[in-house]
């Protein structure tokens, strides 16, 4: 598993997290990427890659974190890092198809 303290983000991208102290671990095994606080588990976004495309399946944020801008962080933290690694998306989570209209900036990561 890859543990990401800190991830970088580029561009505008750090304005939309809204909190500090974030660690992103990433199981590629698993196809997930964790979002923690702190020591505080807050939820994952699962994926599958094929070739060098990416599906990105599902956002879970555990209920007491809901609303708070943890997905958004987790979103944006894992399109930098899709990014990086020069993958493409194909977004079935609707919360990550909302982002996407929400955040155009990352439609070049589109299939």
């Amino acid at each position: 598993m890859a543990r990401h303290d800190s991830p970088p983000v580029h561009g505008n991208a750090g304005e939309k997290i809204a909190h500090q102290g974030l660690r992103l671990d990433h199981d590629e095994d698993r196809g997930r990427y964790s979002l923690w606080h702190g020591a505080t588990y807050v939820g994952f976004l699962g994926y599958s890659v094929e070739g060098e495309v990416a599906t990105l399946q599902h956002t879970i944020i555990n209920e007491e974190y809901g609303r708070r801008g943890y997905a958004r962080a987790l979103v944006t933290l894992v399109l930098e890092d899709m990014r990086a690694r020069k993958l493409k998306i194909v977004p079935e989570c609707s919360y990550v198809q909302d982002y996407l209209r929400r955040y155009p900036e990352y439609n070049d990561l589109l299939v």
